[in-house]
């Protein structure tokens, strides 16, 4: 019976979310820290992200089931991230790190606010993802 190791470590040789994934092959541990960085890019866009139209017709059933969906969704995204940097494997780690805090900044920070003021008399125009989010802030 192989054990699981219970100390970070630093190494392609790792079993990532499911038994024998990513396998030996250094390819596949790229792609492996490739999907977390992704898993935590996502969760962080749905996070900062408004989807859900808000106006008169949408109907409150209707909305509330798709903001429920979506929270589902990142919650399921944001475990498997964990799960992953659960194998104890420092380029994991790094890379659920990294993921998170480039969806963090692309979405989250206000680094990408466009300011229109000179232009468009006094209004502030900024992108999608700056409006009020669908979904409350993530808690720990």
């Amino acid at each position: 019976m192989k054990t699981q190791k219970i100390t970070f470590f630093w190494g392609n040789y790792t079993q990532v979310i499911f038994s024998g994934w990513p396998g030996q092959s250094f390819s596949s541990y790229i792609l492996a820290l490739v999907l977390v960085f992704v898993l935590g890019f996502a969760v962080e866009w749905l996070s900062h992200t408004k989807i859900i139209k808000s106006s008169c017709s949408t109907d409150k059933i209707t909305a509330g089931l798709l903001q429920t969906g979506m929270h589902g969704i990142r919650v399921g995204m944001a475990y498997l991230a964990m799960l992953a940097v659960m194998s104890m494997n420092v380029g994991v780690l790094l890379a659920a790190i990294a993921g998170y805090t480039v969806g963090f900044l692309i979405f989250g920070s206000c680094v990408f606010v466009i300011n229109y003021n000179a232009k468009m008399s006094s209004t502030s125009m900024q992108l999608p993802f700056h409006d009020d989010p669908d979904l409350p802030p993530f808690n720990c």
